[in-house]
């Protein structure tokens, strides 16, 4: 089959130029997207005194919209394959702060579900996915460099939100902090709006090719049929029907690539990911109510948050450039599992922290933790499935994710509301960190293993003279001798068949 035309190919990466504007668009969307739903934290305690709620009824608030967030993640890529990523974040943005306006005028805990946790959380999922997608499209070879730079914004946005939500709350309560946060949240809008497409779509380029390649080889597959065999209506009835079927399991696929649940890599980072999950996010939202449970002052709890947040600044690109090096890219998933489980190690030494200075420390070492992971949270899932398929990725893994994620900090606060002592959710937490980086790490030592033992297996194949045959080499000898030789000599056709067979799965590897 010759290669398509140029003029139908999708555009390299520039690696640069209006990139950096993307990646600053980025650092704005995804800062809003993993900030905020920490940041309102500040408005727990109020708001469980308010409604007269315990610790895990308010902590749903938190955790429904970052479910939503993850959880909405294959409508925000059907929609960046359909309309692309600039009006999808725009419109993000418009629900984000009709979302948060809306909450500033509930009057119940389960309204606050509804306009909080799923309109803001919609929101925000349709600013993470696409920003992220665009990072993939702009860089290849900086692309370590520039997702860790987008993912400062989170850090960034956290640090700012703290205290400003504290000050807020001092000026206007919950209700008119909700209202003016719902105006910041508009500026995912303006973050959008940098998202300037690169070209002809990606996907929808490559989508296209790989339609017209099938299509192409179904036809040849047809002409062979009619040459070697007298023609009849049954059969050609039945491939039309297969055809058909076969059409629309591509348009689906379109959107969302359902033959990655096949892919080795994709199904151990899912697997890891949804574990880790379950004690990601809880400890962060509970570090100010704690703080404030053993008698810190209310601004001193927040500036924790603030601390936590200029280390993962620093941390984010600092790992972005060290995952971009020589000597930790070619084998990041192990650097991406040990970050997890020093992520949970922090967690387990956090009930000996029992002081304000004690908090500090355990601040400064879970901002590096949590900044490390974070940076290489889409880098490796994208070092895993490749660019092209990245964007079905994404959206299965966070549909996956968001159980655990919806479940965590509920969880985290039952255990408080049970023992009333929060050392038991951080111990919780810091179990099921370290349990995910051990299982990553192990089952990425295997996939690496099978990997390089696949890779020698081709190239063994390559090397072997019975394979060295083109496709159509084979397909033309074995029309040849099935035209001659006729029926008498079905045991050799068969024979031939098999060096066709094989030559296509090394051509499809």
């Amino acid at each position: 089959m010759p290669p398509p035309a140029n003029t139908r190919r999708a555009p390299s990466p520039p690696d640069g130029g209006w990139g950096w504007a993307v990646v600053f668009g980025a650092f704005v969307s995804i800062g809003f997207a993993y900030a905020f739903p920490k940041g309102i934290a500040i408005f727990f305690k109020e708001i469980q005194g308010f409604f007269g709620t315990s610790y895990s009824e308010v902590a749903w608030v938190s955790s429904i919209m970052l479910a939503t967030t993850y959880g909405a993640g294959p409508i925000s890529s059907i929609l960046v394959n359909r309309y692309g990523s600039r009006p999808v974040v725009m419109f993000g943005g418009l629900l984000c702060g009709i979302g948060m306006v809306s909450a500033a005028f509930c009057t119940s805990i389960m309204q606050l579900y509804i306009c909080v946790g799923f309109i803001t959380g919609l929101g925000l999922a349709l600013n993470l996915q696409p920003s992220v997608i665009m990072i993939g499209k702009y860089f290849l070879k900086r692309r370590p460099i520039a997702n860790g730079l987008a993912m400062a914004g989170s850090p960034v946005m956290l640090c700012t939100l703290a205290p400003l939500n504290q000050f807020l709350f001092d000026s206007f309560g919950w209700r008119g902090s909700f209202l003016i946060l719902g105006a910041i949240l508009l500026n995912c809008c303006v973050a959008g709006a940098l998202f300037r497409p690169i070209g002809p779509g990606t996907t929808s380029v490559k989508t296209q090719v790989t339609v017209e390649g099938k299509g192409a080889l179904k036809r040849d597959v047809t002409e062979d049929a009619v040459e070697m065999s007298s023609p009849t209506n049954l059969p050609m009835k039945n491939k039309t029907e297969e055809e058909g079927d076969r059409d629309c399991c591509e348009k689906i696929n379109q959107y969302l690539d359902f033959s990655l649940f096949k892919h080795r890599g994709f199904l151990i980072y899912l697997i890891g990911n949804v574990l880790m999950f379950l004690g990601f996010f809880a400890p962060i939202i509970f570090l100010a109510p704690y703080a404030k449970h053993i008698g810190i002052d209310e601004y001193s709890a927040a500036f924790l948050l603030s601390i936590l947040a200029i280390v993962d600044i620093v941390a984010r690109p600092t790992t972005g450039i060290i995952a971009n090096s020589k000597w930790v890219r070619p084998r990041i998933q192990y650097f991406f599992s040990f970050s997890i489980a020093f992520n949970g190690i922090c967690h387990l030494l956090c009930p000996l922290a029992s002081s304000y200075t004690g908090l500090v420390i355990y601040s400064v070492f879970f901002g590096l933790a949590f900044g490390m992971v974070c940076a290489m949270l889409f880098e490796t899932l994208m070092d895993l499935v490749g660019a092209p398929r990245f964007t079905s990725a994404v959206g299965l893994v966070t549909i996956a994710e968001c159980c655990t994620i919806l479940l965590g900090p509920p969880i985290g606060g039952t255990l408080i509301d049970t023992f009333g002592d929060y050392k038991y959710m951080f111990i919780k937490c810091g179990v099921v960190m370290v349990l995910a980086g051990t299982f990553l790490f192990i089952m990425n030592y295997y996939n690496y293993r099978m990997l390089a033992k696949e890779e020698k297996e081709r190239k063994a194949k390559e090397e072997d003279p019975k394979t060295v045959r083109t496709e159509n080499e084979g397909r033309n000898n074995w029309i040849k001798e099935t035209t001659q030789d006729g029926p008498e000599l079905e045991p050799l056709r068969e024979e031939q068949e098999e060096p066709k067979k094989e030559v296509n799965g090394i051509i499809e590897v």
